[in-house]
């Protein structure tokens, strides 16, 4: 719906460019938002939202976890399921009308699941973790079970994906194990 994966880089459509458009939206219609890694996948996005406190200018808890800190946000506190829905919400109301006028594929009765995959990130190694997650999605689009056509790779592929994403074999595990709890989480 979004794209395709050629050569194991993303290759955006209109609707893709459009997902594009309302993501750095976001940082527009919510001040406390900051933008950090993200990828627009052919059937699904992933991206890092970052809850900033501008008055001292340090990321923070999303206000949902409930911290102290979210009660000293300037201006009104917006929850972090407040901030997706609005951007599934931009994201689904511009479709349907690139459905009606422009062609794109129908999609059936929703166009994201239900829910989202929150996962509060609270250390660095953890960050650059999720961060190569990201970037290795069009990487391992053959073998997301995301993918239609997805087949899973055998060990000598395996081997060859991590060295193809510059990471030793346990890293390119902690990728697959990541996106493994993703896809269970996203299930509930």
């Amino acid at each position: 719906m979004y794209g395709v994966v050629v050569d194991a880089e993303m290759q955006l459509n209109n609707a893709g460019r459009m997902v594009e458009h309302w993501w750095h939206g976001l940082a527009e219609k919510f001040t406390q938002v900051d933008l950090d890694e993200h990828i627009t996948m052919p059937n699904h996005f992933h991206g890092i939202i970052v809850i900033v406190d501008r008055r001292r200018g340090a990321p923070m808890c999303a206000p949902s976890c409930g911290g102290s800190d979210a009660a000293s946000l300037p201006g009104k506190r917006v929850p972090l399921g407040e901030i997706v829905q609005w951007f599934k919400t931009m994201i689904t109301n511009e479709f349907i009308r690139g459905v009606k006028e422009s062609g794109w594929p129908r999609f059936d009765r929703k166009l994201w699941q239900r829910d989202y995959f929150e996962h509060v990130i609270r250390d660095e190694k953890s960050l650059n973790n999720i961060r190569r997650y990201i970037r290795a999605n069009p990487l391992m689009w053959p073998h997301d079970r995301d993918n239609p056509q997805s087949v899973q790779p055998d060990k000598t592929q395996r081997l060859i994906l991590a060295n193809e994403l510059g990471v030793t074999e346990q890293e390119f595990e902690s990728i697959v194990k990541f996106d493994d709890e993703y896809r269970d989480r996203s299930q509930l």
